[in-house]
């Protein structure tokens, strides 16, 4: 007969069973995948740190709770404690006279029902904190952040916010009522949670360990503490991540232990609890030293803690954190030592023989006469547990006097009537880490002082930069592609990029020269987008077989404008280069002809791959549209697991559930599995330690590779190493308060390759660790092929992220940054009818210091409470300046237009605003284009393209160019046109004043 336990049982054999074979699939599939890559050995470090801090968190906690509950089983009374009944062995210490005190039944419930919903929040707690770090991909956290730790405050949160937490009540009430019916098998289950749970939570910080037993020195030591840098990015994470174990493992070990005495020998139905025996005491003593000191180290490392606090008026320690807190935390932390000192030795040597050394140590400090009036208060404090009680309130009460209520007291009484004194030390410390956090420091200040003398003369001079003048964004660009360029329904353009190339000049053309120019572009990839296949289409066959790839790309000088007002292409149309078939649908231009090599641009990788798919199969692979015809193809690239017709079908059958897998008849023992083909996943699943840019571009370079593919698309990826423990260093909102563009990525579009480069590692301690930990996994930079090496270029996420921190930490004067005098903000465009801040945009030009046109992103900025402009930042990108940061001040003193004033310029201008009045008719509207602010040698000319566009099928097409010098402006068909007329025009007198309002900040 199958009895209940059995079903049981079996039950459970089944669920690990199948946890052991999930795990099974996932280590051997990945190293499969690891292997396939080529960075197998990474995977390996990685696998054994994790398995190995799994053990761990698991061995370790199972013991020391489980271990802890049977000592509590053992020291227990028994039902029939109560009577008195002698031992039944020498070793059932639990037989021994009641003790005079006892609990009565209102006492003993108000107690067991107290600690009881103590515990049950404590599970709450840790139980959501366990599953979310629950990641089966096992990436570890990005940035370190600690979990919240269960202290008073969560209980201030879920009254104040009662709604959100009140699904918690009814499950706090079901493990109360657990607790008091079956606290064996609660306690039981709560070993099991905590065990796998920090198993998980320790194995999770895998990378921090890494990094911790490979630390690399900053070289600066932090003045608070006397602490090196690498001190908080290293190791203080390790620190607090103990420090978290050991609180949760110590409170809900002295908790279960504490119910499981009172509520044994029946004490409830008995109505009464006959208080502590010694062993219980000595036991629950030894469990709260252990607490104790888990508490001495939480205060010790809250002094660390004051470096990245964000109550006072600047982020890091202010003078209330330093003169109060910081001493306030250092005598908690010694008090708990002491007191945990004091619980050690009355769990080693029992309170009866703890007794006569305190009336040796009364007698010698002369109160030895408390020993005769104050007897039964002694009694009490060193019997029946009232020790534990009066030692956690009196240490909880000190807890609320030092870090509560005399910082609240000094920070009202002395810092606030007196702020900008007491504080100035510690601005200057929170703007100097702040700035060197985001490697605002490096930035090299110049004073630009426009003048008025700007000539058509200057304008031919610099020709580079004009030919490079952004007319097309990437906005009109895409909706141009994908009305023209997409060809099937299934293709897509989800984005395109600025880059340049250099190419032939036009003049040149049908002539042998050498000569080469440098030429801004926007490439758009086509890729294929499995979700938009038409429904009817969606077959296992089609998804893993057929639609394996996108095909091809697009790519437009940014400043060219073909006839109809619609985009230049100097590649368009889909199909393989000229120059490997004749018969090719796809147009190449002949300046780039033999300079930029086209092959056959097969996109197997890409941000669109989000499917697996089996390629070198029976059925052949679409690789592009021809007329009404389709061109098919096998791959034969060096990417993908060959799978065959053996084990490695089912392992991935089974990894991915993708069952049909085995019952398919068209794999070929040459049959290959590319899984995890978008690309950011790609690199994530590789490091996840780094950050990586929202903004992937594509490259097309010949790398001089040995593959005969004909494949030359490559995508790259700016990563970064980051912290959100730089001491004193102001994040403003963002995840972390350092950050430094070390790493670029280079993943092969056709064969899925992926290549780590790091940049120099004098400038990022944090690179150098990681090159120490894996050495296999990062190349210096000088390694990437010149060819791709050309293209790197600075990326927008990190100078967007860089210019937010320079609005206020460009003052480095303490008194103007505490009275905010010189605020700036990023000034607004009108773009499509609407206001947006102006977005950082590449350009190429010539710095007023140098000789020779860059590839560079800019930025302008203008005070927060005027709208003229006052400085621009410039990132400069190419290879033998890449990195280094220029800002560009304006004289105070003089009236420098900004984007703003420009557009309500362009707005009171008869002629324009008329146009574009006549033009937005029923059935069509204008858009008007990025401002560009571009500086021109000691002068800055403005621009703004206007496009128009239908408001069905929307089509947009370049109509009119603004340009703008001073206060001349002009708007012409063509930027040449304008370019000329600008400068014979008259300028313009404004009808109002400029003194526009200020945009809201968003």
């Amino acid at each position: 007969m199958i009895t209940k336990n059995w079903i049981f049982k079996i039950s459970l054999a089944v669920l690990g069973l199948g946890f052991i074979l999930d795990l099974s699939a996932k280590f051997l599939a990945e190293s499969l995948w690891f292997k396939e890559v080529n960075y197998l050995s990474v995977f390996q470090e990685r696998l054994k740190i994790e398995i190995g801090l799994a053990l761990l968190g698991l061995c370790i906690t199972a013991v020391w709770l489980g271990g802890n509950l049977i000592l509590a089983q053992r020291y227990q009374y028994l039902p029939d404690h109560l009577q008195n009944k002698h031992p039944d062995n020498i070793f059932d210490l639990s037989h021994q006279n009641l003790p005079r005190f006892s609990l009565g039944l209102p006492s003993l419930l108000l107690i067991v029902i107290g600690l009881s919903l103590l515990l049950g929040s404590i599970i709450i707690h840790y139980s959501q904190i366990f599953i979310s770090y629950w990641h089966w991909d096992s990436s570890p956290p990005l940035f370190f952040t600690l979990p919240a730790q269960f202290e008073p405050q969560i209980f201030e949160q879920g009254i104040n916010f009662f709604k959100s937490y009140s699904w918690k009540i009814p499950i706090l009430f079901s493990l109360v009522i657990a607790i008091l019916w079956k606290p064996l098998i609660v306690f039981s289950f709560i070993v099991l949670i905590f065990s796998f749970g920090f198993s998980l939570l320790l194995s999770s910080y895998w990378a921090n360990f890494l990094q911790y037993f490979h630390p690399t020195s900053f070289d600066q030591i932090e003045p608070l503490l006397n602490r090196d840098i690498s001190f908080y990015i290293f190791s203080l994470p390790i620190a607090h991540l103990l420090e978290f174990w050991l609180i949760g493992l110590f409170s809900v070990s002295f908790i279960t232990c504490s119910l499981m005495y009172l509520l044994s020998g029946n004490s409830l139905s008995q109505g009464r609890f006959p208080s502590f025996s010694q062993p219980q005491q000595r036991h629950l003593h030894g469990l709260a030293a252990l607490l104790m000191f888990s508490c001495a180290m939480r205060y010790w490392l809250a002094r660390y803690e004051l470096l990245y606090s964000s109550e006072g008026v600047v982020f890091g320690a202010d003078y209330t954190d330093v003169n109060i807190l910081k001493p306030g935390y250092l005598l908690l932390s010694i008090v708990a030592v002491f007191i945990a000192i004091f619980l050690t030795w009355q769990a080693v040597f029992s309170v009866k023989k703890i007794r006569p050394y305190i009336e040796i140590l009364l007698k010698n400090i002369g109160l030895n006469r408390l020993k005769k009036h104050r007897n039964p208060l002694r009694n009490k404090l060193f019997a029946d547990s009232y020790s534990l009680r009066a030692i956690f309130t009196w240490y909880l009460g000190l807890v609320i006097l030092v870090a509560g209520i005399i910082p609240s007291l000094v920070q009202q009484l002395i810092v606030l009537p007196n702020e900008l004194e007491r504080e100035l030390p510690y601005i200057k410390q929170s703007i100097k880490y702040t700035r060197q956090g985001f490697n605002l420091d490096q930035i090299k200040v110049e004073t630009f002082d426009p003048n008025a003398k700007l000539t058509y003369t200057n304008i031919q001079n610099n020709n580079l930069t004009i030919d490079n003048i952004r007319l097309w964004d990437k906005r009109p660009l895409l909706q141009t592609n994908r009305q023209l360029q997409q060809i099937r329904l299934y293709y897509e353009f989800s984005d395109a990029d600025y880059d340049r190339y250099s190419i032939l000049p036009e003049k040149f053309l049908g002539k042998f020269n050498t000569d080469l120019q440098k030429q801004q572009v926007l490439i758009a990839p086509r890729e294929l987008n499995y979700e938009l296949v038409p429904e009817k289409a969606k077959t296992w066959v089609n998804e893993h077989l057929v639609y394996t790839h996108g095909y091809g790309f697009t790519l437009s000088p940014v400043n060219r404008v073909a006839e109809g007002g619609l985009p230049e292409y100097f590649v368009k149309n889909i199909g393989a280069d000229p120059l490997l078939d004749q018969d090719t649908t796809l147009e190449v231009s002949p300046r780039i002809k033999n300079l930029i090599p086209i092959g056959k641009p097969r996109l197997y990788y890409g941000l669109l791959t989000n499917t697996q798919i089996m390629t070198s199969t029976q059925v052949k692979e679409l690789d592009f549209p021809l007329g009404n015809e389709n061109v098919y193809n096998i791959y034969d690239g060096e990417g993908g697991i060959v799978i065959g017709t053996g084990w490695k079908r089912f392992l991935f059958a089974y990894y991915l559930k993708n069952w049909q897998m085995l019952f398919t008849d068209n794999f070929t023992p040459k049959t290959k599995l590319l899984f995890r083909r978008n690309i950011l996943e790609r690199v994530k699943a590789i490091a996840p330690f780094l950050h990586y840019d929202s903004n992937p571009y594509l490259v097309v370079a010949d790398s001089n590779s040995t593959s005969v593919d004909h494949n030359y698309l490559y995508w790259m990826i700016d990563a970064y190493t980051t912290s959100n423990l730089y001491p004193y260093s102001d994040p403003e909102g963002a995840d972390f308060n350092y950050i430094r563009n070390s790493v670029k990525v280079i993943v092969d579009a056709y064969n899925g390759k992926i290549k780590f480069y790091y940049l120099d590692q004098a400038q990022d301690p944090i690179i150098s660790t990681l090159t120490i930990v894996f050495p296999d996994l990062f190349h210096p930079i000088e390694e990437m092929p010149i060819m791709l090496r050309q293209h790197i270029r600075y990326p927008v996420d990190l100078f967007s992220s860089q210019s937010q921190h320079l609005l206020t930490y460009h003052m480095s004067d303490p008194i103007v940054f505490y009275n905010r005098e010189d605020l700036w903000r990023v000034p607004v465009e009108i773009y499509a009818d609407k206001q947006q801040p102006i977005e950082p945009y590449y350009l190429i030009m010539r710095l007023p210091t140098e000789k020779s046109e860059e590839f560079m992103l800019l930025l302008p900025f203008t005070p927060a409470s005027r709208n003229n402009l006052v400085a621009w930042l410039a990132a400069r990108s190419d290879l033998e300046h890449y990195g280094n940061l220029l800002l560009y001040r304006f004289p105070k003193q003089r009236l420098i237009f900004g984007p703003e004033q420009v557009e309500a310029l362009i707005n009171q201008e008869p002629e324009i605003s008329e146009q574009i009045s006549l033009w937005s008719r029923q059935g069509s509207r204008v858009i008007q284009g990025n401002l560009l602010v571009i500086p021109i040698e000691q002068s800055l000319l403005y621009v703004e393209p206007l496009y128009l566009e239908a408001t069905e099928n929307s089509l947009p097409t370049l109509v009119r160019v603004i340009v703008a010098s001073e206060n001349r402006i002009v708007m012409r068909p063509t930027l040449e046109q304008a370019l000329k007329d600008v400068f014979q025009v008259k300028p313009v007198q404004p009808s109002v004043p400029l003194n526009l309002p200020i945009p809201k900040p968003s």
